[in-house]
């Protein structure tokens, strides 16, 4: 069953690629490195849909994207991959900089593999996931540190979220 549900996400994730390069300049791949406070390693490959278009009019410096992302979750008695989508403001803190600054938040959804990691007991595969973060953006280059949460917000018992913090990238193409 993992390995369908691998290969129904790099499937998504090829199909995604390829509108990308119809859609030049909308579209970013994102990496990121981070670790759980009880040492869980947490690696992410994100495909970023930028939806700043939508917000040219408006007053606030304010961008956005959507993220859809492969996670993988490595912890020492066990690992876990999940894959989510997640919508995605930034308020930029300087409007037309070579290093703009900002902070952003986003709340989505994710699908785990398993339930449990390193005897923390998820209790479902559906999760929230909710992020902030702080960045700099220059030209096609993102670099940013994010703090992220997954729970399933009470639907099922018990309700043991994952704190994450990560590091890293972002390129648009």
């Amino acid at each position: 069953m993992k390995k369908i549900t691998l290969m129904m996400i790099l499937m998504i994730a090829q199909s995604v690629f390829v509108q990308a390069q119809a859609e030049e300049g909308l579209y970013s791949l994102a990496v990121d490195v981070g670790e759980s406070k009880d040492d869980i390693g947490i690696y992410r490959l994100g495909v970023r849909r930028d939806f700043s278009h939508w917000l040219e009019n408006s007053r606030v410096p304010l961008s956005g994207y959507f993220e859809a992302s492969l996670n993988y979750w490595n912890g020492s008695e066990n690992d876990i991959y999940a894959f989510a989508f997640s919508p995605v403001l930034a308020l930029h803190l300087c409007r037309d900089c070579n290093y703009t600054p900002y902070i952003e938040a986003g709340i989505g959804v994710a699908l785990l593999s398993e339930t449990d990691i390193d005897g923390r007991d998820m209790s479902s595969t559906f999760q929230f996931e909710d992020r902030v973060g702080v960045g700099i953006r220059s030209g096609d280059l993102d670099f940013h540190v994010r703090y992220m949460h997954y729970s399933n917000a009470g639907l099922s018992q018990p309700n043991n979220g994952i704190d994450i913090f990560v590091g890293g990238m972002a390129y648009r193409f």
